[in-house]
């Protein structure tokens, strides 16, 4: 399933949001120039369990996040942060938005190394930040509306706890099936970790008044 929009609009620009994918669009294509440089950076900045189970290059639990292997990988993170980072954003504020973002990208990185002490494979993207952000969003907005292409064509209209609640569901299940598997590919528990502290975070961090900026766009079951 690949959302295409949300019928949910703001109160006022993301700044943050765009921000957000407008340096990890710029890291990737100025990386993506020289596949030697590429490689110099991703040995540098990406999550290598092993070094963070031996407290080495802790640093890189947030150079990680804006670092991706292909066009695909960042086009995908860049689409789901679009379509649901705004909401969360003018939601709760810029500070709170960037606690849960980096928070929810530290954790799921975290989780990821947990499972995998000893692997030597760089882990990289901002998946581990968007789940979190998924998971924020479906705090905030359960009943928002989202345009979502079936592959191979089909269109339909979900509500966010059903869109959000089987792609949570597809990445716990991919994580229990990855379970002990040596090599690369994604890092489901990341995605795991980012959306549990996400759920966590976006409850503790729950502004205390909740003005419904777009009566109406809520409501669908």
């Amino acid at each position: 399933m690949i959302p295409l929009r949300d019928y949910n609009p703001t109160r006022r620009p993301s700044l943050l949001t765009w921000g957000l994918i407008l340096i990890n669009i710029g890291v990737y294509f100025y990386l993506a120039q020289n596949p030697v440089m590429d490689e110099t950076a991703i040995a540098r900045y990406a999550v290598v369990p092993a070094d963070i189970t031996a407290g080495r290059h802790l640093g890189t639990l947030i150079t990680s996040m804006f670092l991706h292997a292909s066009l695909l990988h960042v086009a995908g993170n860049m689409l789901f942060l679009w379509i649901f980072g705004n909401n969360v954003e003018d939601r709760v504020g810029e500070i709170r938005f960037v606690i849960l973002y980096f928070v929810s990208g530290i954790a799921g990185s975290l989780l990821q190394v947990y499972i995998t002490p000893t692997s030597t494979i760089p882990m990289l993207g901002a998946s581990g930040a968007i789940s979190g952000i998924l998971a924020a969003y479906v705090v905030y907005f359960p009943r928002a509306r989202v345009l979502t292409f079936i592959v191979p064509f089909f269109f339909i209209t979900l509500s966010a706890y059903v869109f959000i609640g089987y792609w949570i569901l597809l990445q716990v299940l991919n994580a229990y099936l990855n379970l002990g598997v040596v090599g690369g590919g994604v890092a489901f528990f990341a995605h795991v970790g980012g959306f549990a502290s996400g759920l966590i975070l976006a409850i503790l961090l729950r502004p205390r008044e909740h003005p419904d900026p777009h009566p109406g766009y809520g409501g669908y079951p």
